[in-house]
Protein backbone atom coordinates (compact mmCIF):
# COMPACT_ATOMS: atom_id res chain seq x y z
CA UNK A 1 0.00 0.00 0.00
CA UNK A 2 1.23 3.52 -0.83
CA UNK A 3 0.42 5.58 2.00
CA UNK A 4 -0.89 9.06 2.26
CA UNK A 5 2.54 10.07 3.73
CA UNK A 6 4.42 9.17 0.86
CA UNK A 7 2.29 11.47 -1.43
CA UNK A 8 2.29 14.47 1.18
CA UNK A 9 5.83 14.72 2.43
CA UNK A 10 7.63 18.14 4.03
CA UNK A 11 10.41 19.07 2.08
CA UNK A 12 11.75 21.74 0.36
CA UNK A 13 11.70 23.02 -3.34
CA UNK A 14 12.16 23.84 -6.55
CA UNK A 15 11.48 19.87 -7.11
CA UNK A 16 10.30 16.51 -5.86
CA UNK A 17 12.40 14.16 -8.85
CA UNK A 18 15.02 16.30 -9.24
CA UNK A 19 15.81 17.91 -5.42
CA UNK A 20 13.92 16.00 -2.82
CA UNK A 21 14.33 12.30 -4.89
CA UNK A 22 18.25 12.64 -5.74
CA UNK A 23 18.81 14.26 -1.69
CA UNK A 24 17.23 11.08 -0.62
CA UNK A 25 19.11 8.61 -2.88
CA UNK A 26 22.09 10.55 -1.83
CA UNK A 27 22.02 9.95 1.75
CA UNK A 28 20.84 6.56 1.39
CA UNK A 29 24.18 5.82 -0.34
CA UNK A 30 25.99 7.84 2.28
CA UNK A 31 24.56 6.22 5.06
CA UNK A 32 25.99 2.65 3.21
CA UNK A 33 29.53 4.33 2.83
CA UNK A 34 29.52 5.26 6.67
CA UNK A 35 29.05 1.44 7.15
CA UNK A 36 31.91 -0.34 8.98
CA UNK A 37 32.75 -2.39 6.00
CA UNK A 38 33.32 1.27 3.97
CA UNK A 39 33.69 4.08 6.67
CA UNK A 40 37.63 3.99 6.97
CA UNK A 41 38.62 2.58 3.39
CA UNK A 42 36.41 5.60 1.68
CA UNK A 43 38.44 8.39 0.04
CA UNK A 44 35.79 9.46 -2.69
CA UNK A 45 32.96 9.84 -4.25
CA UNK A 46 31.68 10.14 -7.55
CA UNK A 47 28.40 10.87 -9.04
CA UNK A 48 26.80 10.94 -12.59
CA UNK A 49 23.27 11.66 -13.37
CA UNK A 50 21.33 11.26 -16.65
CA UNK A 51 18.54 12.33 -18.66
CA UNK A 52 16.39 14.70 -16.84
CA UNK A 53 18.16 14.91 -13.91
CA UNK A 54 21.24 16.11 -16.66
CA UNK A 55 19.64 18.31 -18.27
CA UNK A 56 17.98 20.23 -15.85
CA UNK A 57 19.28 19.77 -12.91
CA UNK A 58 21.32 22.55 -12.02
CA UNK A 59 18.50 24.69 -12.59
CA UNK A 60 16.26 22.37 -10.03
CA UNK A 61 18.71 22.20 -7.87
CA UNK A 62 19.95 18.29 -8.36
CA UNK A 63 23.92 19.21 -7.32
CA UNK A 64 23.02 20.82 -4.11
CA UNK A 65 20.59 17.81 -3.17
CA UNK A 66 22.62 15.28 -3.86
CA UNK A 67 25.77 17.26 -2.66
CA UNK A 68 23.11 18.00 0.97
CA UNK A 69 22.33 14.27 0.92
CA UNK A 70 26.08 12.81 1.03
CA UNK A 71 26.07 14.82 4.16
CA UNK A 72 23.50 13.29 5.91
CA UNK A 73 20.72 15.73 4.98
CA UNK A 74 17.04 15.04 4.20
CA UNK A 75 14.63 17.22 2.44
CA UNK A 76 12.02 16.86 5.77
CA UNK A 77 14.42 18.41 7.88
CA UNK A 78 17.17 20.45 6.51
CA UNK A 79 17.35 24.09 6.56
CA UNK A 80 17.24 25.74 3.85
CA UNK A 81 18.77 28.81 4.63
CA UNK A 82 22.05 26.60 4.91
CA UNK A 83 22.29 24.95 1.36
CA UNK A 84 23.76 27.90 -0.20
CA UNK A 85 26.86 28.52 2.65
CA UNK A 86 27.43 25.14 2.57
CA UNK A 87 27.64 24.76 -1.37
CA UNK A 88 30.26 27.44 -1.13
CA UNK A 89 31.98 25.75 1.05
CA UNK A 90 32.15 22.20 -0.37
CA UNK A 91 33.18 24.01 -3.63
CA UNK A 92 35.95 25.98 -2.32
CA UNK A 93 37.44 23.52 -0.41
CA UNK A 94 36.83 19.83 -2.14
CA UNK A 95 35.48 17.96 0.64
CA UNK A 96 32.35 16.84 2.12
CA UNK A 97 31.64 15.72 5.53
CA UNK A 98 30.22 11.99 4.35
CA UNK A 99 26.86 11.41 6.17
CA UNK A 100 28.14 13.56 9.11
CA UNK A 101 30.67 10.83 9.59
CA UNK A 102 33.97 11.52 7.83
CA UNK A 103 35.34 14.42 5.27
CA UNK A 104 36.26 13.09 2.00
CA UNK A 105 37.25 13.91 -1.22
CA UNK A 106 35.05 15.63 -3.45
CA UNK A 107 35.18 17.89 -6.22
CA UNK A 108 31.76 19.26 -7.63
CA UNK A 109 33.24 20.22 -10.84
CA UNK A 110 35.03 16.56 -11.22
CA UNK A 111 33.17 14.29 -9.20
CA UNK A 112 29.72 15.62 -10.24
CA UNK A 113 28.86 14.19 -13.78
CA UNK A 114 25.92 15.48 -15.70
CA UNK A 115 25.58 12.94 -18.70
CA UNK A 116 23.76 14.04 -21.56
CA UNK A 117 23.87 11.40 -24.05
CA UNK A 118 23.26 8.23 -21.99
CA UNK A 119 20.03 7.12 -20.29
CA UNK A 120 19.96 4.23 -17.64
CA UNK A 121 17.59 1.48 -18.69
CA UNK A 122 14.61 1.90 -16.04
CA UNK A 123 13.84 5.35 -15.78
CA UNK A 124 14.63 9.23 -17.36
CA UNK A 125 15.51 9.90 -13.79
CA UNK A 126 18.44 7.73 -12.77
CA UNK A 127 21.87 8.69 -11.06
CA UNK A 128 25.03 6.47 -10.62
CA UNK A 129 26.82 6.59 -7.52
CA UNK A 130 30.15 5.46 -6.47
CA UNK A 131 32.88 4.64 -3.81
CA UNK A 132 36.48 4.61 -4.01
CA UNK A 133 39.41 4.04 -1.74
CA UNK A 134 42.81 5.80 -1.95
CA UNK A 135 43.82 4.27 -4.63
CA UNK A 136 41.21 4.38 -6.76
CA UNK A 137 39.87 0.73 -6.35
CA UNK A 138 35.74 0.97 -6.78
CA UNK A 139 34.49 0.20 -3.14
CA UNK A 140 30.48 0.05 -4.10
CA UNK A 141 28.14 1.29 -6.95
CA UNK A 142 24.86 1.73 -6.50
CA UNK A 143 22.16 3.28 -9.29
CA UNK A 144 19.00 4.88 -7.88
CA UNK A 145 16.02 6.09 -9.78
CA UNK A 146 14.09 9.32 -8.87
CA UNK A 147 10.39 8.26 -10.06
CA UNK A 148 8.13 11.16 -9.13
CA UNK A 149 6.82 13.10 -6.12
CA UNK A 150 10.09 12.18 -4.12
CA UNK A 151 10.16 8.55 -4.97
CA UNK A 152 13.48 6.73 -5.05
CA UNK A 153 14.18 3.24 -6.16
CA UNK A 154 17.67 1.57 -6.51
CA UNK A 155 18.16 -0.32 -9.44
CA UNK A 156 18.45 -4.12 -7.51
CA UNK A 157 14.99 -3.43 -5.65
CA UNK A 158 12.44 -3.61 -7.45
CA UNK A 159 10.97 -3.57 -11.30
CA UNK A 160 10.90 0.08 -11.88
CA UNK A 161 6.93 -0.41 -13.86
CA UNK A 162 5.44 -0.72 -10.43
CA UNK A 163 5.68 3.23 -10.09
CA UNK A 164 5.21 2.97 -6.43
CA UNK A 165 8.64 2.68 -5.53
CA UNK A 166 8.01 0.18 -2.88
CA UNK A 167 9.27 -3.54 -3.88
CA UNK A 168 6.72 -5.65 -5.00
CA UNK A 169 6.27 -9.91 -4.54
CA UNK A 170 3.49 -11.46 -6.16
CA UNK A 171 2.91 -13.91 -2.69
CA UNK A 172 2.93 -10.76 -0.34
CA UNK A 173 -0.77 -10.18 1.33
CA UNK A 174 -1.72 -6.39 0.98
CA UNK A 175 -1.51 -4.79 4.04
CA UNK A 176 -4.20 -2.93 4.74
CA UNK A 177 -8.32 -3.65 5.04
CA UNK A 178 -9.63 -2.28 1.73
CA UNK A 179 -7.02 -2.97 -1.18
CA UNK A 180 -7.44 -1.09 -4.57
CA UNK A 181 -5.80 -0.94 -7.48
CA UNK A 182 -7.88 1.28 -9.80
CA UNK A 183 -11.02 3.64 -9.47
CA UNK A 184 -13.46 0.79 -10.55
CA UNK A 185 -12.28 -1.60 -7.25
CA UNK A 186 -11.97 2.01 -4.88
CA UNK A 187 -15.27 2.31 -6.03
CA UNK A 188 -16.10 -1.11 -5.88
CA UNK A 189 -14.83 -1.34 -2.12
CA UNK A 190 -16.27 2.03 -1.04
CA UNK A 191 -20.22 0.81 -2.30
CA UNK A 192 -19.46 -2.93 -0.76
CA UNK A 193 -18.93 -1.56 3.08
CA UNK A 194 -21.09 2.11 2.58
CA UNK A 195 -17.42 3.85 2.96
CA UNK A 196 -16.61 7.59 1.64
CA UNK A 197 -13.57 7.06 -0.51
CA UNK A 198 -12.01 9.42 3.02
CA UNK A 199 -13.02 6.83 5.49
CA UNK A 200 -11.63 4.03 3.41
CA UNK A 201 -8.40 5.69 3.39
CA UNK A 202 -8.54 6.29 6.98
CA UNK A 203 -9.29 2.64 7.76
CA UNK A 204 -6.25 1.61 5.72
CA UNK A 205 -3.78 4.58 7.06
CA UNK A 206 -5.00 3.65 10.80
CA UNK A 207 -4.28 0.02 10.35
CA UNK A 208 -0.85 1.16 9.38
CA UNK A 209 -0.44 4.01 11.60
CA UNK A 210 -3.27 4.17 14.16
CA UNK A 211 -6.08 6.68 13.62
CA UNK A 212 -4.54 8.72 16.57
CA UNK A 213 -1.60 9.47 14.88
CA UNK A 214 -3.20 9.64 11.09
CA UNK A 215 -5.30 12.77 11.92
CA UNK A 216 -2.50 14.41 13.78
CA UNK A 217 0.03 14.02 10.82
CA UNK A 218 -2.49 15.24 8.28
CA UNK A 219 -3.03 18.18 10.36
CA UNK A 220 0.91 19.03 10.61
CA UNK A 221 0.78 18.17 6.85
CA UNK A 222 -2.28 21.15 6.34
CA UNK A 223 -0.29 23.13 8.86
CA UNK A 224 3.27 23.46 6.55
CA UNK A 225 0.71 24.16 3.74
CA UNK A 226 -0.95 26.98 5.66
CA UNK A 227 2.79 28.42 6.50
CA UNK A 228 4.38 28.15 3.01
CA UNK A 229 1.37 30.11 1.60
CA UNK A 230 1.44 32.91 4.76
CA UNK A 231 5.57 33.04 4.24
CA UNK A 232 4.89 33.45 0.17
CA UNK A 233 2.25 36.40 0.44
CA UNK A 234 4.92 38.11 2.90
CA UNK A 235 8.19 37.28 0.73
CA UNK A 236 8.99 39.41 -2.30
CA UNK A 237 11.94 40.21 -4.38
CA UNK A 238 13.65 38.76 -7.34
CA UNK A 239 13.80 34.33 -7.82
CA UNK A 240 17.15 32.75 -7.80
CA UNK A 241 18.47 31.28 -10.77
CA UNK A 242 19.14 33.83 -13.48
CA UNK A 243 15.67 34.31 -15.29
CA UNK A 244 14.90 37.47 -13.09
CA UNK A 245 11.40 36.28 -12.15
CA UNK A 246 9.97 38.60 -9.82
CA UNK A 247 8.07 37.23 -6.96
CA UNK A 248 4.29 38.62 -7.30
CA UNK A 249 2.12 36.49 -4.36
CA UNK A 250 3.41 39.74 -1.88
CA UNK A 251 1.90 42.55 -4.09
CA UNK A 252 -0.70 40.64 -4.82
CA UNK A 253 -1.93 39.92 -1.53
CA UNK A 254 -1.48 43.61 -0.75
CA UNK A 255 -3.74 44.14 -3.93
CA UNK A 256 -6.49 42.11 -2.06
CA UNK A 257 -6.10 42.97 1.10
CA UNK A 258 -7.28 46.63 0.42
CA UNK A 259 -10.45 45.70 -1.84
CA UNK A 260 -11.01 42.69 1.13
CA UNK A 261 -11.59 39.92 1.67
CA UNK A 262 -15.13 38.15 -0.03
CA UNK A 263 -16.92 37.17 2.54
CA UNK A 264 -18.56 33.55 -0.15
CA UNK A 265 -16.45 31.87 -2.75
CA UNK A 266 -19.55 32.76 -5.35
CA UNK A 267 -17.81 36.24 -5.18
CA UNK A 268 -15.68 36.60 -8.85
CA UNK A 269 -12.58 37.91 -5.94
CA UNK A 270 -12.54 34.58 -4.46
CA UNK A 271 -10.88 33.31 -7.37
CA UNK A 272 -8.51 35.93 -7.87
CA UNK A 273 -7.57 34.55 -3.72
CA UNK A 274 -7.19 31.34 -5.16
CA UNK A 275 -4.45 32.28 -7.33
CA UNK A 276 -2.83 33.94 -4.76
CA UNK A 277 -2.72 31.05 -2.64
CA UNK A 278 -1.24 28.33 -5.65
CA UNK A 279 1.80 31.41 -6.63
CA UNK A 280 2.35 32.08 -3.09
CA UNK A 281 3.62 28.43 -2.74
CA UNK A 282 5.27 27.71 -6.04
CA UNK A 283 7.42 30.95 -5.42
CA UNK A 284 8.51 29.93 -2.27
CA UNK A 285 9.49 26.31 -4.07
CA UNK A 286 10.91 28.04 -6.68
CA UNK A 287 13.03 29.49 -3.96
CA UNK A 288 13.86 26.29 -2.54
CA UNK A 289 11.34 27.00 0.44
CA UNK A 290 9.92 24.81 2.95
CA UNK A 291 6.88 22.86 0.88
CA UNK A 292 4.68 19.90 1.03
CA UNK A 293 5.22 17.69 -1.89
CA UNK A 294 1.52 17.20 -3.26
CA UNK A 295 2.00 14.98 -5.26
CA UNK A 296 5.20 16.82 -6.40
CA UNK A 297 6.75 19.74 -6.00
CA UNK A 298 6.61 21.45 -9.56
CA UNK A 299 2.71 21.08 -8.60
CA UNK A 300 2.60 21.41 -5.06
CA UNK A 301 0.34 24.54 -4.77
CA UNK A 302 -2.52 23.16 -6.33
CA UNK A 303 -3.51 20.85 -3.33
CA UNK A 304 -2.67 23.99 -0.76
CA UNK A 305 -4.64 26.36 -2.91
CA UNK A 306 -7.64 24.31 -3.31
CA UNK A 307 -8.18 23.53 0.33
CA UNK A 308 -7.52 26.84 1.75
CA UNK A 309 -9.50 28.49 -0.42
CA UNK A 310 -12.21 25.63 0.39
CA UNK A 311 -11.61 26.71 4.41
CA UNK A 312 -11.87 30.47 3.53
CA UNK A 313 -14.52 30.90 1.52
CA UNK A 314 -16.95 28.19 2.30
CA UNK A 315 -18.97 28.16 5.40
CA UNK A 316 -19.16 25.12 8.00
CA UNK A 317 -15.64 23.63 7.61
CA UNK A 318 -13.51 22.16 10.22
CA UNK A 319 -10.53 19.76 11.30
CA UNK A 320 -12.29 17.06 9.83
CA UNK A 321 -13.22 18.41 6.66
CA UNK A 322 -9.30 19.05 6.13
CA UNK A 323 -8.45 15.37 6.85
CA UNK A 324 -11.56 14.12 4.59
CA UNK A 325 -9.91 16.39 1.55
CA UNK A 326 -6.70 15.35 1.71
CA UNK A 327 -7.21 11.54 2.45
CA UNK A 328 -9.38 11.69 -0.81
CA UNK A 329 -6.84 13.40 -2.81
CA UNK A 330 -4.25 10.50 -2.04
CA UNK A 331 -6.52 7.93 -2.94
CA UNK A 332 -6.58 9.83 -6.36
CA UNK A 333 -2.84 10.21 -6.14
CA UNK A 334 -2.77 6.65 -6.18
CA UNK A 335 -4.73 5.80 -9.41
CA UNK A 336 -2.24 7.58 -10.92
CA UNK A 337 0.93 6.46 -9.31
CA UNK A 338 -0.30 3.12 -9.69
CA UNK A 339 -1.53 2.90 -13.01
CA UNK A 340 0.82 5.92 -14.77
CA UNK A 341 3.28 8.15 -13.20
CA UNK A 342 3.24 11.58 -11.23
CA UNK A 343 6.54 12.44 -12.73
CA UNK A 344 6.91 15.01 -15.65
CA UNK A 345 10.33 13.70 -16.82
CA UNK A 346 8.23 10.73 -17.95
CA UNK A 347 4.85 12.04 -18.93
CA UNK A 348 5.04 15.64 -18.83
CA UNK A 349 3.35 18.13 -16.77
CA UNK A 350 0.06 15.88 -17.04
CA UNK A 351 1.69 14.33 -14.99
CA UNK A 352 2.37 16.71 -12.25
CA UNK A 353 -0.30 19.77 -12.52
CA UNK A 354 -2.58 17.48 -14.17
CA UNK A 355 -2.97 15.11 -11.51
CA UNK A 356 -2.80 17.62 -8.77
CA UNK A 357 -5.62 19.12 -10.47
CA UNK A 358 -7.20 15.89 -10.27
CA UNK A 359 -6.68 15.33 -7.20
CA UNK A 360 -7.94 18.54 -5.81
CA UNK A 361 -10.93 18.86 -8.21
CA UNK A 362 -12.45 15.26 -6.50
CA UNK A 363 -11.16 15.95 -2.86
CA UNK A 364 -13.44 19.56 -2.91
CA UNK A 365 -15.99 17.55 -4.65
CA UNK A 366 -16.56 15.03 -1.42
CA UNK A 367 -15.89 18.00 1.19
CA UNK A 368 -19.00 19.56 -0.90
CA UNK A 369 -20.81 16.24 -0.16
CA UNK A 370 -20.61 15.10 -3.78
CA UNK A 371 -21.96 11.54 -4.31
CA UNK A 372 -18.75 8.81 -5.78
CA UNK A 373 -19.60 9.73 -8.99
CA UNK A 374 -19.69 12.85 -9.11
CA UNK A 375 -16.20 12.82 -6.99
CA UNK A 376 -14.80 10.53 -9.95
CA UNK A 377 -16.16 12.93 -12.76
CA UNK A 378 -14.77 15.79 -11.17
CA UNK A 379 -10.95 13.98 -11.04
CA UNK A 380 -11.95 12.94 -14.71
CA UNK A 381 -12.65 16.14 -15.93
CA UNK A 382 -9.68 17.64 -14.51
CA UNK A 383 -7.10 15.44 -15.74
CA UNK A 384 -8.79 15.73 -19.16
CA UNK A 385 -8.08 19.02 -19.75
CA UNK A 386 -4.63 18.45 -19.04
CA UNK A 387 -3.92 15.36 -21.13
CA UNK A 388 -0.84 16.43 -23.28
CA UNK A 389 0.58 18.38 -21.19
CA UNK A 390 4.24 19.12 -21.82
CA UNK A 391 7.10 19.49 -18.69
CA UNK A 392 9.15 22.90 -20.32
CA UNK A 393 10.53 24.97 -17.79
CA UNK A 394 12.57 27.93 -19.30
CA UNK A 395 15.78 27.39 -17.75
CA UNK A 396 15.64 24.26 -16.43
CA UNK A 397 14.24 26.27 -13.35
CA UNK A 398 10.42 25.64 -12.01
CA UNK A 399 9.30 29.20 -12.35
CA UNK A 400 7.94 29.94 -16.16
CA UNK A 401 5.17 28.33 -16.87
CA UNK A 402 5.83 26.71 -13.66
CA UNK A 403 4.00 29.12 -11.13
CA UNK A 404 1.65 29.97 -12.98
CA UNK A 405 0.50 26.73 -14.21
CA UNK A 406 -0.21 25.96 -10.64
CA UNK A 407 -2.95 28.48 -10.58
CA UNK A 408 -4.49 28.08 -13.69
CA UNK A 409 -4.69 24.17 -12.63
CA UNK A 410 -5.93 25.32 -9.46
CA UNK A 411 -8.84 27.19 -11.61
CA UNK A 412 -9.16 23.78 -13.22
CA UNK A 413 -9.81 21.89 -10.17
CA UNK A 414 -12.81 24.12 -8.94
CA UNK A 415 -14.39 24.08 -11.93
CA UNK A 416 -14.22 20.87 -12.28
CA UNK A 417 -16.05 20.65 -9.25
CA UNK A 418 -18.46 22.62 -10.21
CA UNK A 419 -18.95 20.57 -13.51
CA UNK A 420 -19.63 17.67 -11.87
CA UNK A 421 -21.88 18.88 -8.93
CA UNK A 422 -23.98 20.24 -11.48
CA UNK A 423 -24.43 16.51 -12.96
CA UNK A 424 -25.56 13.36 -11.73
CA UNK A 425 -22.27 12.09 -11.96
CA UNK A 426 -23.05 10.15 -15.42
CA UNK A 427 -19.89 9.95 -17.66
CA UNK A 428 -18.55 8.44 -20.91
CA UNK A 429 -15.28 8.72 -20.19
CA UNK A 430 -14.16 6.82 -16.58
CA UNK A 431 -11.60 7.88 -14.55
CA UNK A 432 -9.50 4.60 -15.11
CA UNK A 433 -9.64 5.26 -18.91
CA UNK A 434 -8.13 8.76 -18.37
CA UNK A 435 -5.54 7.88 -16.55
CA UNK A 436 -4.58 5.12 -19.01
CA UNK A 437 -4.68 7.88 -21.84
CA UNK A 438 -2.19 10.27 -19.71
CA UNK A 439 0.06 7.57 -19.18
CA UNK A 440 0.00 6.14 -23.37
CA UNK A 441 0.30 10.48 -24.23
CA UNK A 442 2.91 10.13 -21.98
CA UNK A 443 4.75 7.62 -23.70
CA UNK A 444 3.82 8.95 -27.13
CA UNK A 445 5.42 12.68 -25.60
CA UNK A 446 8.76 13.72 -27.38
CA UNK A 447 11.72 13.24 -24.64
CA UNK A 448 12.18 17.43 -25.38
CA UNK A 449 8.66 17.94 -23.58
CA UNK A 450 9.49 15.87 -20.38
CA UNK A 451 11.45 18.06 -18.05
CA UNK A 452 14.41 18.48 -20.51
CA UNK A 453 13.84 21.83 -21.49
CA UNK A 454 15.06 20.89 -24.78
CA UNK A 455 11.44 22.26 -26.59
CA UNK A 456 8.62 23.82 -26.05
CA UNK A 457 8.61 27.25 -23.64
CA UNK A 458 11.80 26.33 -22.53
CA UNK A 459 13.35 26.52 -26.40
CA UNK A 460 11.25 29.45 -27.73
CA UNK A 461 12.95 31.70 -24.70
CA UNK A 462 15.70 33.89 -25.87
CA UNK A 463 16.96 35.78 -23.23
CA UNK A 464 18.31 39.47 -24.13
Amino acid sequence: MISVFDLFSIGIGPSSSHTVGPMRAAKKFATKMTQAAFLEKVTYITVEVHGSLAFTGKGHGTDKAILMGLEGQDPESIDPDIVDDRMETIAQTHTIFLNQSKNITFNPQLHLILNLTTLLPKHSNGMSFKAFDHASNLLAHDIYYSIGGGFIIAESEVNIESTSGRPISDDAPDPCPYPFNNTEELMAQCRKHKLSIAELMMTNESFMHGEKNVRERLLKVYAAMRACIEKGCQTGGILPGGLNVKRRALNLHQLLIKKGKPSSFEHMDSMSWLNLFAIAVNEENAAGGRVVTAPTNGAAGIIPAVLHYYLTFYPNVNENKIIEFLLTAAAITILFKKNASISGAEVGCQGEVGVASSMAAGALTAVLGGTLAQVENAAEIAIEHHLGMTCDPVGGLVQIPCIERNAMGSWKAVNAMRLAMDGDGEHKISLDQAILTMKKTGEDMNLIYKETSLGGLAASYIEC
